[in-house]
């Protein structure tokens, strides 16, 4: 508390003097205060609920590290699939576009809305969970500034069902969708497959939206032959839309779809305000499990061959067997590596690890950069 003595008030000058500063004082904690201690947003995975018709639904809305209320941010609604259901809201963050979040957020400049659908509900086509998603989505761009004019829409295996539906429901809202080893033939209803009326449905509500579909050539839990269908379809009706099929893979082709770097950059180049002049565009790919490799001298291996270690532990030894080279890591597994580049090697399995052989400035191989899309680390060979 301030205390003034009483001499304080024998002098009318400085009476005045000091109730200015007093008065000053007081409007400046007033005019600062709500700048100076304004709590910083939090980014990063933020826990969310919302209620729809009496029922409470828990969420989570991902926020960019660098997010600011100083403009409008692209949203995207992602779908988890059936393995994700609960009421905690956290599980859908632990698979797809949420990992490639955690590995890679330079890519994802966006804000990511992650509903769930409830042990009590089996698919995203009910129509309370759509609009449950719909009503987060709503909720959140509304609290993080989203701009209507970048809001996009996929999901995963049932979230891949439910791409589908909300597009089809919910037509003209979203400015690219890109559905992930999914359909439209709902697995409880396998009587859809021969609705003839069905695919046309669907193919009008989207028109020119430009869509990106995703699926594993050897998926035995959704067949690729939905993505196809409705790949088929949009191309026929003048629509824009690209498929991607992976070879050799089954059903997670969420783990390649959302390590893509160009999906974040195709959801980016698209806006609702397009879509009246977007043209009609058609693209399948069959995605190969891994390049296929080079010739190279196996001469060359012969300066690869060794142990590389790291902090003292040998990490990986690389060595020849006949025209073949090997690696072997630190628990005995062998493994051959396949040549991409004379320096650069990957594993026949399809994972996107990759190990490239550094060389100093006299040309001896001097380590191993052993790296996937998730991380690297750099081994130095052994004397």
């Amino acid at each position: 508390m301030l205390k003034l003595s009483m001499s304080c008030f024998e002098s009318r000058p400085r009476v005045a003097w000091l109730a200015g500063c007093l008065l000053s004082s007081a409007f400046l904690a007033a005019v600062l205060a709500p700048h100076a201690y304004a709590r910083q947003q939090d980014t990063g995975f933020l826990n969310r609920s919302i209620t729809v018709n009496g029922t409470v639904y828990h969420y989570d809305v991902y926020l960019p590290i660098d997010w600011s209320p100083k403009q409008k941010w692209p949203v995207i609604l992602f779908l988890h699939g059936s393995g994700e259901r609960g009421s905690d809201g956290l599980d859908e963050t632990q698979v797809g576009l949420p990992n490639a979040l955690r590995s890679h957020n330079e890519r994802w400049p966006f804000v990511v809305v992650m509903p769930q659908v409830p042990y009590s509900h089996y698919h995203w086509t009910d129509p309370d969970i759509m609009a449950m998603a719909m009503a987060a989505l709503n909720a959140e761009v509304k609290e993080f500034h989203g701009d209507p004019e970048r809001l996009y829409l996929t999901g995963m295996s049932l979230g891949g069902y439910g791409v589908w539906e909300i597009a089809k429901d919910y037509p003209g809202r979203f400015a690219a969708i890109a559905p992930v080893c999914g359909g439209i033939f709902w697995s409880y209803a396998p009587g859809r497959w021969h609705q003839p009326e069905l695919v046309p449905e669907y193919v009008k509500a989207i028109g020119r939206t430009p869509v990106w579909i995703f699926h594993g050539a050897d998926d035995p839990v959704v067949s690729p032959a939905q993505s196809q269908i409705m790949y088929s379809a949009i191309s026929s009706a003048g629509g824009n839309v690209r498929f991607w099929e992976y070879a050799n893979y089954h059903h997670n082709a969420w783990d390649r779809a959302y390590t893509d770097p160009q999906l974040p950059q195709w959801f980016l180049a698209h806006r609702l305000s397009d879509l009246a002049t977007t043209k009609p565009y058609a693209e399948k790919r069959l995605i190969p499990l891994h390049p296929p490799p080079i010739h190279v001298d196996p001469n060359v291996y012969d300066a690869y061959q060794g142990e590389y270690v790291d902090a003292g532990v040998t990490q990986m030894t690389i060595f020849r067997q006949g025209d073949k080279l090997m690696s072997k890591n630190r628990t005995g597994d062998q493994t051959e590596l396949l040549p991409e580049l004379p320096n650069r090697f990957f594993y026949p399995s399809g994972s996107t690890t990759r190990i490239t052989f550094e060389r100093g400035p006299n040309g001896r191989v001097t380590g191993l950069l052993f790296s996937d899309d998730r991380h690297q680390e750099l081994w130095e060979k052994a004397p």
